[in-house]
């Protein structure tokens, strides 16, 4: 890498860091490699033998909560679901709810070996779930991977609700390069004092500095498409691009939006016939600069061309999400969406002090501390309130905590998770 004098000291600052973080990430492979080798499967086994036998539904799963009314739940609620974790979309925000919902009703998790990921970016893949075993069933996967439905396919019910969420690429792109750009090594070569600079410069001429096989690259380029499981590399004029929006649309039940996120939630609640309370929310894991995009119109509209196969995705399915809102009601949408609000911001004023997220330095409680990405203390999170209402005291501290400690109060094993972030604090990345 080319360092201009005044950058020198920085740049051997991360080169140092570049080169003992790598060799840390290899002895934690190694480790991972001894503790979780993949589970090994004879030629001669028939692939029916390790489909998933669902669990005998307890009578107490399908009993309504109190307080649920005839004319707020019609129908039994269903407890399995595939959410496809895609990044930059709010999916912490659906996290927690699903977290919430699956300890409330007591569901089994597939949680990731060791890490609170299924070892992204590599493709998912059935071993890499915690104390899996074939015919092993699972109410709820719900963590970060790269789509493999095949593989998922043989974990779940027949009758599982498979849901994704979508965030304008343009978007997406602009939060992607800020939040990851300290672990993609090709920007680090891009001219410009800010990172906003850099990507305005990146997206005047990417393919100065791009690389598809560069570490970590795929955070660049077409990220939903990449996390969909699909070569994110596809020109839009594909023959296979066709087959790709055929295969989603037959995958997916939901498709969300982050752009109108009360309204996929209430989507979401339709589809599973679940509880208005169920989906409550705080908005989590955001940064603390997020008021609104700085993207100029000359360079969204770059963000968009550079990100074409998302941009073709994004827009399919936009058409379908308005679609299923016309389904639901135009009108019962608007009347629900204010309620949700309503609701949200009720238990905002008895949650959270200070009424919204803090700096992480000023977060109290270590519970309540987000992982915040390499080289950047942005995420932001919250404080609990004193002396809140006994009623709802343990609903405020479950829907603050982040998504590494409630995985682990869950019962996931973090090991590897932990210790990354042990390693990360004692060199302060």
């Amino acid at each position: 890498m080319m360092c201009i004098q005044t950058q020198g000291k920085i740049c051997r600052s991360v080169w140092k860091g570049l080169v003992l973080g790598t060799l840390l990430t290899t002895f934690l492979i190694l480790l991972y490699s001894y503790a979780a080798p993949p589970l090994s499967f004879s030629s001669t086994e028939e692939p029916t033998s390790f489909q998933c036998h669902p669990f005998a539904l307890r009578k107490s799963l399908l009993t309504k909560s109190n307080g649920t009314t005839k004319s707020e739940l019609q129908c039994p609620p269903r407890h399995n679901v595939m959410f496809l974790k895609t990044h930059k979309t709010g999916s912490s925000t659906i996290l927690n709810i699903l977290f919430r919902y699956g300890e409330k009703h007591r569901l089994h998790f597939a949680f990731p070996r060791g890490r609170n990921d299924f070892d992204y970016p590599s493709y998912f893949q059935r071993w890499q779930v915690e104390g899996y075993h074939p015919g092993l069933c699972y109410n709820i996967i719900c963590n970060h991977m790269r789509y493999r439905h095949s593989e998922v396919n043989l974990l779940i019910p027949p009758d599982t609700v498979f849901v994704t969420v979508l965030r304008n690429p343009a978007l997406l792109f602009e939060s992607s390069f800020h939040y990851f750009s300290h672990v993609v090594p090709l920007t680090w070569k891009i001219p410009g004092a800010s990172s906003e600079q850099k990507m305005d410069t990146f997206l005047q001429s990417p393919r100065n500095y791009y690389d598809s096989g560069g570490f970590n690259a795929h955070y660049l380029h077409n990220l939903l498409t990449f996390d969909l499981g699909y070569d994110n590399e596809m020109d839009i004029v594909d023959t296979r691009v066709f087959d790709l929006l055929n295969q989603l649309d037959s995958h997916f039940h939901l498709v969300m939006l982050l752009e109108y996120f009360d309204e996929s939630l209430l989507l979401l609640r339709d589809l599973m016939c679940w509880e208005m309370n169920d989906i409550l929310y705080f908005k989590l894991n955001a940064r603390k600069d997020m008021s609104g995009s700085r993207l100029s119109p000359e360079i969204y509209l770059l963000a968009q061309e550079w990100n074409a196969l998302d941009t073709l995705i994004y827009q399919h399915f936009n058409a379908t999400f308005w679609r299923k809102v016309e389904i639901y009601g135009v009108e019962r949408m608007k009347k629900d969406v204010t309620e949700l609000k309503r609701r949200n911001e009720e238990l905002k004023r008895e949650c959270i002090a200070g009424g919204g997220p803090v700096d992480a330095s000023k977060i109290q409680e270590s519970g309540l501390q987000p992982w915040q990405p390499i080289g950047h203390t942005s995420i932001q999170g919250y404080n609990l309130r004193k002396n809140i209402s006994p009623k709802h005291k343990q609903l405020c501290r479950n829907m603050l905590t982040p998504e590494i400690q409630y995985m682990s109060r869950l019962g996931a094993d973090l090991w590897v998770t932990r210790l990354w972030g042990n390693i990360r604090a004692l060199l302060n990345w």
